[in-house]
């Protein structure tokens, strides 16, 4: 092995170590030469270049004789340095609006001003407890995790840059499930009816309740995404931060319509443009417009305060409880992962007990349909 990093102790007990290169080199006279060099570049591929070029002067006959003086460094840029190159030509590329906005956020109030003078060969897993240490006296644990995602992202671009050798392992925080509001049934059915003083309103309040849509996705929709005939619905919009995109997932997702639904749009066709959820001059909602209406509905119906998210959460609670796969929960809400749908599915007790169930001696003479699927002969 030609390139290799060594390491030792002095006599203090401090740990040291160079990348070296290692040659052993036969001259065309038959003589040997052993060449061992540390490395002027101290990253693996600055060892390798390094290594060739050694090579190459002995190849040539130039070694140790007009040697040119080894290059000093590439000082590594700092942080807060590479932060701004990050933003600009990594993330500004490859990831929506609102992501952007938000890495932003954490860089300038969070990141930058405690990693922003390092260099980044200078962060290691000290470092980043230290950063832990500091922020879980003033952040919950789950923001944390989600900071030290966008400094993990960054360091790896880094490396992938030719920046940086590896990035530092980091330790995750054991951060609690997050909690989540949804109205009961009843709850769902009087906020419905507390709505119809509003039918501009409700139209969108029963949208959210039996889709689940992200409150981005019906400011965005149109009617040419909706075919009332088919009760089907295709979510390919949203809106973040005034500026229209993909959903959440990237994906866009296909929706079915259940009656309900046809039936609210169907009253609440207007002409006023394209948008379905719309101003007077037909322009798209803002989002501080979907508050209030929301806000006086809830107090009609006599249940406590809610948002929009949360019909979210109710559409979904009330699928896992009426026995819904998750599988399929996770595609009508457009997850990603069924890891983030998972978090509904203590709500599927009862759903799981009957499946429990079917092992009783009761259901001991069952038998399998051909879709996989228990059929019970009793009796």
């Amino acid at each position: 092995m030609s390139v290799r990093k060594r390491k030792w102790r002095d006599k203090q007990g401090r740990v040291h170590e160079k990348w070296m290169v290692h040659i052993e080199y036969k001259h065309p006279n038959g003589s040997r030469q052993t060449i061992r060099k540390v490395s002027p570049v101290q990253t693996k591929r600055g060892a390798e270049q390094y290594e060739r070029e050694v090579r190459q002067a002995l190849l040539d006959g130039a070694f140790g004789k007009e040697e040119a003086p080894a290059p000093a460094p590439v000082q590594a840029p700092t942080f807060g340095e590479f932060a701004e190159e990050f933003l600009a030509n990594y993330a500004e590329v490859n990831n929506k609006h609102s992501e952007v906005v938000s890495k932003r956020t954490i860089f300038g109030k969070h990141l930058v001003p405690f990693f922003g003078r390092m260099r980044l060969g200078d962060i290691g897993m000290r470092e980043i407890e230290r950063y832990k240490a500091a922020k879980l006296k003033t952040h919950a644990k789950k923001t944390v995790n989600n900071q030290l995602t966008v400094l993990r992202k960054t360091l790896t671009t880094a490396v992938d840059w030719g920046l940086l050798e590896q990035v530092p392992r980091i330790v995750w925080l054991a951060a609690p499930a997050p909690s989540f509001r949804f109205l009961d049934f009843d709850e769902a059915d009087r906020l419905i009816a507390a709505s119809e003083s509003e039918p501009e309103w409700q139209g969108m309040i029963v949208l959210a309740l039996r889709t689940g849509l992200r409150l981005g996705e019906p400011r965005a929709l149109q009617w040419g995404d909706i075919d009332l005939a088919r009760g089907r619905m295709l979510v390919q919009r949203s809106v973040t931060r005034g500026v229209i995109g993909t959903p959440k997932s990237g994906k866009s997702r296909d929706m079915p319509l259940g009656a309900s639904v046809v039936q609210a749009l169907q009253r609440h066709r207007h002409l006023r443009g394209p948008w379905v959820f719309c101003q007077e001059d037909g322009n798209m909602l803002s989002k501080g417009q979907t508050k209030w209406p929301l806000r006086r509905a809830q107090r009609k119906a006599g249940i406590l305060e809610l948002g929009w998210h949360d019909l979210r959460h109710s559409f979904a609670s009330h699928l896992v409880m009426r026995g819904v796969p998750l599988k399929a929960v996770q595609e009508l809400l457009g997850h990603q992962s069924i890891d983030i749908t998972m978090r509904y599915a203590h709500l599927a007790e009862s759903t799981l007990r009957d499946a429990v169930e079917l092992l009783e001696p009761q259901h001991a003479h069952s038998t399998w349909t051909a879709h996989g699927t228990p059929k019970i002969e009793n009796g």
